[in-house]
C-alpha cells in the first residue's frame, strides 16, 4: 500500500498569504513607530500649543481609550468576525492621526490621540484573531515572531526618524505620514479578510455590556497612572494610589477566570505576559538612569545598551519560531522568563563601580533573548487554548494583562525613583530586584500553562 503524501503547510510568503503578511506586520509596525515617534514629539508638540498643563493625558487618555477598545474588539471580534473591527481600527487610527497633526491647540490634539489609542485597540486585537483564523496552526509561532520583529525594528529607529522629522519637517507631520502607509496595508489585507469564514458567534455574548462598564473603568485608573506617574510628592502618592485600587477592581474582571490564583491553562498564560512585561519594562526604564548617572555613560551610549536587548529579543523571536515543536507547553514560557530573571537581577550588578559595564550589557541581552521566546510562544498558546468563538476575548485578555501590568510597574517605579532627592544606587536595586522578583515568579508558574498534563500542544 502506497502511503498518502501529506500536503506541506504553506510558508507566510506563500501566495496565498503573503498580502496578508506584509499588510499585517506593517501595521504593527506602524503602531509601535506611532507609539514610540510620539513620545519623542510630544515636548515640542507641548510648547508649540502652550500645553503642558495637557502633557499628562495626552499620553494617559489613548492608553485609556486603548484599554476600552481592546474589550470592544475582543467581543465584536466573537460575535461578528475580525473583518469590521479591523476595517474601524483603521479608520478610527487614521482620523485620529489627522485630528492631531491638523490640531490648532493641545485640547484639540488630546483628542485626536484619544481616537488614535480606540483604533490601536482595535487593531491590535482584531489581528490577533486574523492569525488565528488565516493561518494554519504551524505557521502561528513564524507570525508572531515576525509580529515582534515588527516591534522592534520602530524600537531601534523610530526615536530617532521621528527627531529627524521633527526637526526638519515640523512635529505636525510626524502623525500626518503614518495613514499614508496604514491605508495600503490594510488593502493588502482586505482580499484575505473576505476569505475567512464568517463568526462563529451569530450575537453578542452575555455580559458584553458589564465587560465594557469595567474597560472603562480599568481604563480610567490607567489613565491615572499615567497622570500619576507625572507628578510630584503627596499628590502622586495619591493618584497613584487611586489608581491601583481600580485596577484591582475593575482588571480582575476583565481576565480569565482563575487569573488571581494561577489557574491552569488560560489564565497562567495570561498572568505570565503581564510579569514578564513588567519586568521588562520596569527595568528598561531604569537601565539608562543609572548607566548615565552611576558609571557616567553618554545618553547615547546608555541608549545603545536598550538597542542590543532590542535585537536580543528580535533574535529570539526568530529563533522560537523556527526550532522543532517543544516537548511542553511549558518549555519555552519558563525558558524565557528564567532569562528575564537572571538578566534583570544581573543588571543590577552595573551600580557597583568594579563591575564592568559589559555585564550589564550581556545581561540585558539576556532579558531581552528571553522576551523574544516567551512572547510568540505565549500568544500561540492563547490561541491554542481558545475555542473559535473565544479568540476575541481571549486575545484581548492577553493584550489587556500586557498592558495594565507594564503601567502599573511604570508608575510604582516612577515613585520608587522620585522618592528622594534624586534617584541613586539604593532605588536602582530596588526597581530592579522588583523586576526580576515579577520574572522569577513568572518562571515558577510556567508550569502551570499546561492544562491536563498532556505532553504536547493540542495532545
Amino acid at each position: 500500500m502506497t502511503a498518502t503524501a501529506v500536503p506541506a503547510a504553506p510558508g507566510l510568503w506563500a501566495p496565498r498569504l503573503r498580502a496578508m503578511t506584509v499588510g499585517s506586520v506593517a501595521l504593527i509596525s506602524l503602531l509601535a513607530f506611532e507609539a514610540l515617534a510620539v513620545g519623542t514629539a510630544m515636548p515640542t508638540v507641548a510648547r508649540s500649543l502652550d500645553g503642558l498643563a495637557l502633557y499628562g493625558i495626552a499620553f494617559g487618555g489613548p492608553f485609556a481609550a486603548g484599554v476600552v477598545a481592546m474589550v470592544v474588539s475582543g467581543i465584536w471580534c466573537d460575535a461578528r468576525g475580525p473583518r469590521a473591527p479591523m476595517w474601524h481600527g483603521v479608520a478610527w487610527f487614521v482620523v485620529g492621526l489627522v485630528v492631531a497633526g491638523t490640531a490648532p491647540v493641545m485640547s484639540a490634539l488630546v483628542v485626536g490621540r484619544v481616537v488614535q489609542g480606540f483604533g490601536s485597540g482595535l487593531l491590535s486585537v482584531a489581528l490577533y484573531v486574523i492569525v488565528g483564523q488565516a493561518y494554519p496552526e504551524q505557521l502561528h509561532r513564524r507570525i508572531f515572531a515576525a509580529f515582534a520583529a515588527a516591534w522592534v525594528v520602530p524600537s531601534l529607529v523610530g526615536p530617532a526618524v521621528a527627531g529627524l522629522i521633527v526637526e526638519y519637517l515640523g512635529w505636525r507631520w510626524v502623525f500626518l505620514a503614518v495613514p499614508a502607509v496604514a491605508v495600503p496595508a490594510v488593502l493588502l489585507i482586505h482580499p484575505g479578510l473576505r476569505s475567512l469564514g464568517s463568526a462563529t458567534a451569530s450575537r453578542v455574548a452575555a455580559g458584553a455590556t458589564a465587560r465594557i462598564g469595567w474597560a472603562c473603568g480599568a481604563g480610567v485608573s490607567a489613565a491615572l497612572l499615567h497622570i500619576g506617574g507625572q507628578q510630584r510628592g503627596t499628590t502622586a502618592l495619591v493618584v497613584v494610589a487611586l489608581a491601583v485600587a481600580g485596577l484591582l477592581v475593575c482588571a480582575p474582571r476583565l481576565l480569565p477566570a482563575g487569573f488571581l490564583r494561577a489557574a491552569r491553562g488560560l489564565p497562567t498564560v495570561i498572568g505570565l505576559r503581564g510579569l514578564a512585561s513588567a519586568a521588562f519594562v520596569g527595568a528598561e526604564v531604569v537601565i539608562p538612569l543609572l548607566l548615565s548617572r552611576e558609571r557616567g555613560l553618554s545618553p547615547t551610549a546608555a541608549g545603545l545598551v536598550l538597542t542590543v536587548g532590542a535585537l536580543a529579543w528580535s533574535a529570539g523571536s526568530w529563533v522560537q519560531g523556527r526550532i522543532p515543536v517543544p516537548a511542553s507547553r511549558a518549555s519555552l514560557p519558563r525558558v524565557g522568563l528564567t532569562c528575564i530573571t537572571i538578566g534583570t537581577a544581573t543588571v543590577a550588578l552595573a551600580v557597583r563601580p568594579e563591575v564592568p559595564v559589559a555585564v550589564a550589557v550581556l545581561s540585558w541581552a539576556l532579558a531581552g533573548l528571553g522576551m523574544g521566546l516567551l512572547y510568540p510562544s505565549l500568544s500561540v498558546l492563547t490561541l491554542e487554548l481558545s475555542a473559535p468563538g473565544e479568540q476575541g476575548r481571549n486575545s484581548s485578555s492577553l493584550q489587556l494583562g500586557d498592558s495594565l501590568f507594564a503601567a502599573t510597574v511604570l508608575a510604582l517605579t516612577g515613585a520608587v525613583l522620585a522618592a528622594g532627592s534624586a534617584p541613586g544606587p539604593a532605588s536602582y536595586t530596588v526597581t530592579l530586584a522588583v523586576a526580576a522578583g515579577l520574572a522569577l515568579l513568572g518562571a515558577l508558574l510556567a508550569g502551570r500553562v499546561v492544562v491536563d498534563g498532556s505532553a504536547r500542544p493540542g495532545g
